[in-house]
């Protein structure tokens, strides 16, 4: 294990790439006119935008396409808030969220920050500006490809649903937990390397205390089941006194 790459922080490889070559965005604003100024500047820096006019809306659209690599989140929107929608995204990954909105309350800014936002924009906004935060948020995130689609197969053991917080194991459905199903994001979305055991504690409890015992425990009660033998795990390694790592197939 020791000959896998050790991730301390976020890397600073280019932005990621979906099969069609463009970065995937999902940009949830209630407003048409903010949407078309949004989706314009993204389809001009080259990258897949998906808008949506409502959290609900965006929901439905994560569970129909998978994972986005990045989300623009407004918080004034219509039925769920903003600030729903980046708690249910931040369930079941670690997806990169950019706020975009006119509150500018610096309380807000601050909060919105510590819980959930990569980082916070102001309406009215620059798309130019909008499209050089987002280039810079997804070089400093890596590449996460592996874990976007709708349903990963991992193997023909194991498939992962994180919309649905679920695995597959053997063809039958095991519900996931919001801690479990956001730790195996973060291992599978880093997988080959292995993950400090400090950034995966600020990753998944990022406003309450946790400690490595924690994080042990999820661990066990995650291989127990994921793993065709806990007790030898084929895909959640541990490095000893280091962190944790995703083994994929070969």
């Amino acid at each position: 294990m020791s000959a896998l790459p050790i991730l301390d922080h976020d890397s600073s490889l280019p932005p990621v790439r979906s099969e069609q070559g463009r970065a995937r965005i999902l940009a949830v604003d209630d407003d048409p006119e903010v949407r078309e100024i949004a989706i314009a500047a993204l389809q001009t820096a080259n990258y897949e935008p998906w808008p949506a006019a409502s959290a609900e809306e965006a929901l439905e659209i994560l569970g129909d396409r998978g994972l986005p690599h990045l989300a623009i989140v407004d918080i004034r929107l219509p039925g769920l808030d903003g600030f729903a929608l980046c708690e249910k995204i931040h369930e079941i990954s670690d997806v990169p969220i950019l706020v975009l909105t006119v509150v500018d309350k610096s309380e807000t800014v601050v909060s919105t920050i510590e819980r959930f936002a990569e980082d916070y924009m102001i309406k009215p906004f620059n798309p130019a500006e909008l499209t050089a935060r987002i280039g810079r948020i997804l070089r400093r995130m890596g590449d996460f490809t592996y874990t976007l689609q709708p349903q990963i197969r991992v193997d023909e053991h194991l498939s992962v649903d994180f919309v649905q917080q679920r695995a597959i194991v053997n063809g039958r459905p095991l519900a996931l937990t919001p801690t479990e199903t956001k730790l195996l994001y973060i291992l599978m979305r880093n997988a080959g390397k292995t993950v400090l055991t400090s950034l995966i504690l600020r990753r998944v409890w990022a406003e309450n205390e946790a400690d490595e015992n924690t994080l042990r425990v999820h661990i066990h009660r995650l291989r127990q089941k994921i793993e065709i033998s806990p007790s030898r795990p084929r895909y959640v390694v541990t490095e000893r006194g280091v962190g944790y790592s995703f083994i994929p197939p070969g």
